[in-house]
């Protein structure tokens, strides 16, 4: 007999239209009501801010789907413009608001599929609401965007916010000739990174001319008439704008499932179990209302990304029209953006995340070409690896750069879900060719030196070297001479690495010694030759004078 259950779907972007999509395919006789409050479905919007910058130069392009394709490909029946406003669990029925006549009416389901989203948060504040201050959630927000962009042409514009948003509206208005100022609460830009990762990335926001104003909050919009003319801080600063962008995170559209008596996390998000099943198993969350199971803390928290969302929603999907489905994988928060010239990525824990979990961890700099230096247009990336200190497991990366960064990202979380030690980065069989990589690729690199860490062939020092050095230590850059000229450490004794093993008397091997050269590969050959010489307590400072900031985040390529 024909399954013929009722699944209702509410929200649709990634989560709900994944759900639908999945659902149709594994059940193709259920009905299935597709109901979203705004009027697109089914949009990309990761690249609305590219849209705006002209780079997606088509808005139509931005319809990843319609409800005529819904209809059509899945027979399902969307309802765009039909708010839902509250659920009966008990009659399993939910209230629908219509957008254009106001008419409300009631709709049962046999299952319910919560994809609600998030919406952007907006201070209290004087000067929110001025005509030329913007959210950008929906292509209705981008249009408005673009219409003001497109009539006004504003001079000066301000970010509100430094997180991934926030970065590709800075370099998407800056392709417009706009004047840019970057506010942020926090004292970096991406708050994820930690923050000597975050430092490259502002280095090149300020190459770009992006004034940046960090580590202090909004205060007020000062407004003439209905638009905003200057941003002021609590610090006191104010900033001239024409433009408003605010980026300051997104909260989950949590009121509908808390009003029907669906439990919350301690996240915020909906709580859900494995098949993405709320505390009533008729009714499912998933996208960026709901919680996930972090692949490396195993707890649940909110992880609003568009893959997460995804892959829920196809688990959702199929649980709900058939009542079986494989769990949902956890999630590492994996996540990239473009900062003009760079790129910045991370992957599972940051350092600061496994100190406040108490996770035992270590971690490990390098920098590194995208491929071999030889080869025309070598560019250079700078990885973080964190690694846990009693077994090895790899707990999350960070990567700033400029090409190639995605590609070693996504190894290193494929490592982690499979549970990976840093050991087993050295072990991988990667593609080589002289244009895509090196036979030491940058994954093996960062292998090798857990490989030396954990075999106590070498001890890494985070950067920067010059804070808490105990009593008596010496520290040795073993760089060149117009290296060392360039700039040094005032403490720091110079012998380059070519004469070091004639000039050891110059040290002394009863003191501890710190040894640095450009990003750490050279200093740990120093090392080596010194604990094989009587140095007994000899340490390599990671990521050596690159991290130290005396020379440039990102040069095009490597001399060591």
């Amino acid at each position: 007999m024909a399954d013929t259950r009722t699944i209702v779907i509410v929200g649709g972007v990634a989560g709900g239209a994944s759900a639908a999509t999945r659902a149709r395919r594994m059940n193709e006789h259920a009905r299935i009501i597709l109901l979203e409050k705004d009027e697109y479905v089914s949009f990309a919007n990761c690249g609305l801010p590219y849209y705006l910058g002209g780079q997606i130069k088509d808005r139509a392009k931005l319809l990843v789907s319609t409800p005529e394709k819904f209809r059509g490909w899945y027979n399902i029946d969307v309802r765009t413009r039909s708010e839902v406003t509250a659920i009966d669990r008990a009659r399993k029925c939910v209230t629908l608001s219509d957008g254009n006549t106001q008419a409300t009416t009631e709709l049962a389901y046999d299952k319910l599929i919560l994809a609600p989203g998030a919406s952007p948060i907006s201070p209290p504040i004087p000067g929110m609401r001025a005509a030329n201050v913007f959210t950008l959630r929906n292509l209705a927000d981008t249009d408005r965007i673009k219409g003001y962009l497109d009539s006004a042409h504003p001079r000066n514009a301000v970010v509100i916010g430094a997180g991934f948003i926030g970065l590709e509206m800075v370099e998407n208005l800056h392709h417009l000739q706009t004047g840019l100022t970057l506010v942020d609460l926090a004292p970096q830009v991406l708050p994820p990174l930690d923050p000597e990762m975050a430092r490259i990335v502002e280095a090149e926001l300020t190459r770009q001319g992006v004034c940046l104003h960090l580590g202090s909050g909004l205060e007020a919009l000062d407004t003439q008439g209905d638009r905003v003319y200057q941003v002021r801080l609590a610090n006191g600063t104010i900033i001239p704008a024409d433009l408003v962008i605010l980026a300051m995170g997104v909260r989950p559209n949590t009121a509908l499932a808390k009003a029907a008596g669906l439990a919350l996390g301690q996240s915020g998000g909906i709580a859900v179990n494995a098949f993405m099943q709320t505390a009533d198993p008729d009714i499912y969350a998933v996208g960026d209302a709901a919680e996930y199971v972090h692949g490396v803390t195993d707890l649940p928290q909110r992880i609003p990304l568009a893959g997460p969302a995804n892959r829920a929603g196809r688990i959702a999907g199929e649980h709900a029209a058939t009542d079986a489905a494989p769990p949902m994988p956890a999630v590492l928060g994996t996540a990239i953006v473009r900062v003009f010239n760079a790129t910045a990525g991370l992957t599972g824990l940051s350092q600061r995340q496994a100190h406040q979990a108490n996770i035992p961890c270590k971690a490990l700099w390098l920098p590194a070409n995208h491929h071999v230096g030889y080869y025309p247009g070598a560019q250079e990336m700078i990885l973080k690896v964190l690694y846990r200190t009693d077994n090895g497991r790899i707990l999350g990366a960070q990567i700033v750069g400029g090409a190639g960064v995605d590609k070693r990202l996504d190894v290193i979380a494929t490592a982690i879900r499979f549970k990976a030690r840093i050991e087993d980065l050295a072990d991988l069989d990667l593609t080589y060719a002289p244009p895509f990589g090196a036979a030491k690729d940058p994954i093996h690199l960062a292998g090798f030196i857990g490989q030396n860490n954990r075999r106590d062939l070498d001890d890494l020092v985070p950067p920067p070297v010059t804070r808490d050095l105990p009593p008596r230590a010496q520290v040795l850059d073993v760089r060149t001479k117009p290296e060392w000229q360039a700039g040094h450490l005032p403490q720091a004794h110079w012998i380059p690495l070519n004469e070091l093993r004639g000039r050891l008397l110059e040290l002394d091997a009863t003191r501890p010694l710190y040894v640095v050269c450009r990003g750490g590969q050279r200093a740990y050959y120093a090392a080596r030759i010194l604990r094989q010489n009587g140095f007994r307590e000899v340490h390599t400072v990671a990521g050596g004078m690159l991290m130290q900031g005396y020379l440039p985040a990102l040069p095009e390529k490597i001399t060591t």
